[in-house]
């Protein structure tokens, strides 16, 4: 093996999706924009966007992978991609769409799921808060 290159691991909930040695480099979508990581960057952690993944090995070439919300993890050369669901495919624009399709459109139940969980949060850090000051 190279120690020059990252090992990528994308997981999802219930199985890993992909597992690749020697990958040179791999660009990933944040809230900020698109984010590159190159073997030698120092460890980080990047929450993910719906997008498109990005990775390059010598064997394969440069792969993309549609992948849904999650969190990305490079320590030493390990690179762990955490996400809820992920499509590969060559064409691009084929992607996106499903990019839009899949992971962008949320419908109204999950809508309604998120907004109640999201108030069950602020409760629990609320009551935990008005605990630690008693």
């Amino acid at each position: 093996m190279n120690s020059l290159l990252m090992n990528l691991k994308i997981l999802l909930p219930f199985q890993i999706f992909a597992e690749k040695k020697d990958v040179s480099r791999i660009v990933a979508e944040t809230r900020d924009g698109s984010f590159g990581l190159l073997p030698h960057r120092l460890d980080c952690v990047a929450a993910l966007e719906p997008g498109i993944l990005i990775y390059e090995t010598e064997s394969e070439g440069e792969v993309y992978v549609a992948v849904d919300e999650g969190v990305l993890i490079k320590t030493g050369q390990d690179v762990l991609v955490s996400v809820r669901s992920a499509i590969v495919g060559t064409d691009l624009s084929q992607l996106r769409e499903a990019v839009e399709r899949e992971f962008l459109a949320l419908d109204e139940s999950e809508q309604k799921t998120r907004s109640v969980m999201a108030k069950l949060e602020i409760g629990l850090v609320r009551r935990l808060a008005e605990f630690r000051n008693d």
